[in-house]
């Protein structure tokens, strides 16, 4: 799968990362590699929970590689910027 096509599977597929800003970054966005990796950025609560729950279903079919951050936690380490994550939904587009 591509990069877009796994992110048009993803937010099909786990209705909660409307809620969060979610980011693909590593060798898949350049088509290598065999984990899909994944950044999750947004509170704890309800909604972390049960998109933890939709995640964890998708990688039974997906191997992904899944990292959570509180948004103080990724503005503090620049994570976004400096693995130049890029946004699913702008790769869901991407078709």
């Amino acid at each position: 799968m591509t990069a877009s096509e796994i992110a048009s599977h993803l937010l099909s597929n786990c209705g909660s990362l409307e809620q969060f800003e979610v980011y693909m970054f590593g060798s898949t966005l350049r088509g290598i590699g065999a984990d899909i990796d994944i950044l999750v950025v947004g509170p704890s609560g309800d909604a972390f929970r049960k998109l933890k729950r939709e995640l964890q279903a998708a990688s039974e079919f997906l191997p992904l590689h899944i990292l959570y951050m509180q948004p103080s936690e990724e503005r503090r380490t620049e994570f976004v910027a400096r693995e130049q994550c890029v946004q699913i939904k702008k790769l869901a587009l991407r078709k």
